[in-house]
């Protein structure tokens, strides 16, 4: 990794104004926050997303997470949150991103990619040619209910580190990250940024301790 790069942190599923002011005094780039999901933690409604981005100084990015998959759908949720990026956590048609950003210019579109094999290295290519980054997360898109991240599992960062080589978009990494295994993750990967949610919980809400740690663990570079 260009020892330049600093390695961007988003924390995900804030659930109130204080958490995001917690995530943000310990260093957090970017927030993150769940709208309706089939499964998963950390859902709010869309009147509290945009609550909390309206307390979110800038240059702090505020994702929304979306598992809506039509163009039409996501920009009406899009309207009543005002984040500065959308996270689309199912998969879409190319089309349905091209009329994405014809309706929404400025707003980032950022891929989650489910990393399950080697198929998910081709899936992640062909994405990041329509998208501004990918995230890898842990997940089953074909599931009878879907599995669309938040499942505290770590997936095979072998992969991970093969798709962040293939595409030429920034690459975030989550799934099952937590203190003790972030450096490792860091270190084998080198993503642009790291995701997480549980990884700095305690019975659901965010630990400031943890998160402290967590942050300390991520710039900690190892010699």
């Amino acid at each position: 990794m260009d020892s330049n790069h600093r390695t961007r942190i988003k924390i995900c599923c804030i659930s109130s104004i204080e958490e995001a002011q917690m995530a943000i005094h310990y260093g957090a780039d970017a927030i993150g926050l769940v709208g309706k999901m089939p499964s998963g933690p950390g859902m709010i409604n869309e009147a509290l997303i945009l609550q909390i981005v309206q307390i979110i100084p800038p240059p702090i990015n505020s994702f929304l997470l979306t598992s809506e998959t039509s163009a039409k759908e996501i920009i009406k949720q899009y309207d009543k949150v005002q984040t500065n990026t959308i996270q689309i956590v199912d998969r879409l048609s190319d089309v349905t991103y091209a009329d994405i950003k014809q309706a929404l210019p400025h707003t980032k579109l950022v891929q989650v990619i489910h990393v399950v094999d080697e198929a998910s290295i081709i899936e992640a290519i062909s994405v990041s040619e329509k998208v501004d980054a990918i995230l890898l997360d842990s997940g089953n898109p074909k599931a009878k209910v879907k599995t669309l991240g938040g499942t505290g599992k770590t997936h095979n960062w072998e992969l991970s580190k093969q798709i962040r080589i293939a595409v030429d978009v920034p690459l975030f990494l989550a799934g099952g990250l937590n203190v003790n295994n972030v450096r490792e993750a860091i270190d084998m990967v080198q993503p642009f940024g790291v995701d997480l949610c549980g990884g700095v919980r305690t019975n659901g809400k965010l630990d400031e301790e943890k998160l402290n740690l967590f942050i300390k663990n991520v710039y900690h570079e190892r010699t």
